[in-house]
């Protein structure tokens, strides 16, 4: 028998929201307090038991630079915001745990000339940072709902009604207006029927600390993967992100290297006590699954302006280039009230190694989240009837860059070598 009858069941609908985000990695965070900021209700589903992602919960310990290395920020707004508060408790710096603060011709007042030498960016203490995101995102009114997978949608016509969820209260529904896929896989839209792209490039991937006479180090475990999310430059095995098994064997094959990697440590610091402490707790992927929106980025889009960006990012990989995100690289195409925002959004192979960084991530997150809320009191959750200048407005008022000088000026400068 290779099929079996699941019988029939009714569903309770737990709750209502006007916004429902799937997913509580950065995006997601910033998504959800985005929204909740409106004053609009919001809850956010994650099935892990903290917020953060792959950022807290799997250790990538990186704000990468919100600067275009050439001396200029280009991302501000909650991009900035989120940057500060995951250093806001570091004291001294952590060579070894590589934990370091804002360098200081960034702070108010910085030299500006130095801000060409040093990108605005930091590397934080995954788990101080973790409890913070949680404090903001509790503090701002969002319900959060740990412990907790996405199953499912129901759909009327061409927007979805409820999500459907899994947790210990079993199985149940939330009505909400808004949905936001924040789940770095693609995972509402595809329930939903939109057509997605998924990767088979991912690797090995789990990065580790160690403590050793009283200092903690960080162990980047990395295979090299193809920043195109192809095979072709990189070291297997490979799996792709939306398949069970290779779910699974990705997390198994990296704990059996992050077994020999500590085993490798141990033998060379011999007569040292080294303990393995706070391995990542969930799969490191890359890039798995994402929208075929109704606009996609793609790598020659650089320097490129549109009358739609939501807001910029830079390129963290090397300095100059400059990337205006469109709205459109966020809305899926059959489904009225749904966006996607953070590493699942309509991008190309050429552009989503800079689109699923953690600055891009947020910048589309906080679109996302005031998209919403907007939708939600003008447009009965329609996003296809949002105004994208009300939007603008809206995320020029919270601080965020959308310049077109900033993509235009440096355009001569990008491949200048660093």
């Amino acid at each position: 028998m290779t099929t079996i009858k699941e019988p029939g069941r009714t569903i309770p609908v737990a709750a209502e929201y006007d916004v429902l985000v799937v997913g509580g990695g950065m995006a997601g965070v910033a998504a959800g307090i985005a929204a909740a900021r409106h004053g609009v209700r919001v809850c956010l589903i994650e099935r892990y038991c903290g917020v953060g992602g792959l950022a807290t919960l799997g250790n990538v310990t990186i704000w990468l630079p919100i600067c275009d290395g050439m001396g200029h920020q280009v991302i501000a707004g909650m991009g900035e915001e989120l940057l500060r508060l995951s250093v806001s408790d570091l004291g001294d710096e952590y060579k070894a745990a590589q934990w370091r603060s804002i360098p200081e011709c960034w702070q108010p007042g910085g030299d500006l000339r130095q801000r060409v030498e040093h990108r605005f960016s930091s590397r934080f203490n995954p788990a101080s940072y973790m409890l913070a995101l949680e404090k903001l995102v509790v503090d701002a009114g969002v319900h959060v709902l740990y412990d907790t997978r996405f199953c499912n949608v129901r759909r009327e016509g061409d927007r979805i009604t409820h999500v459907i969820l899994e947790n210990k209260d079993g199985r149940s529904a939330l009505a909400g207006k808004v949905i936001l896929d924040t789940s770095g896989d693609a995972d509402v839209c595809n329930a939903s029927g939109e057509a997605t792209v998924s990767s088979d490039s991912n690797v090995l991937c789990g990065w580790f600390y160690t403590l050793s006479d009283g200092e903690v180090t960080l162990h980047q475990l990395s295979h090299r993967y193809d920043p195109m999310a192809a095979r072709e430059h990189a070291t297997g095995p490979f799996f792709k992100g939306d398949v069970a098994d290779d779910v699974t064997q990705q997390i198994l094959q990296t704990r059996a290297s992050l077994r020999d990697m500590l085993a490798r440590i141990r033998a060379e610091q011999s007569g040292r006590d080294v303990q393995l402490i706070m391995p990542a707790t969930m799969a490191c992927f890359r890039m798995s699954r994402r929208l075929v929106g109704r606009g996609t980025v793609q790598g020659s889009d650089v320097h490129k302006w549109t009358e739609t960006a939501i807001g910029l990012t830079g390129d963290w990989r090397r300095c100059g280039p400059v990337f205006a995100i469109p709205f459109e690289s966020m809305c899926p195409v059959r489904t009225c009230n749904l966006l996607a925002a953070g590493r699942c959004i309509s991008v190309d192979n050429t552009a989503w190694d800079v689109l699923r960084a953690i600055p891009a991530c947020v910048v589309t997150g906080q679109a996302a989240g005031t998209a919403a809320a907007m939708a939600c009191a003008t447009t009965g959750g329609r996003m296809g009837d949002l105004s994208v200048s009300d939007l603008q407005a809206d995320l020029l008022d919270q601080g965020v860059l959308i310049k077109r000088s900033l993509l235009a000026e440096h355009r001569r400068r990008a491949d200048i070598p660093r």
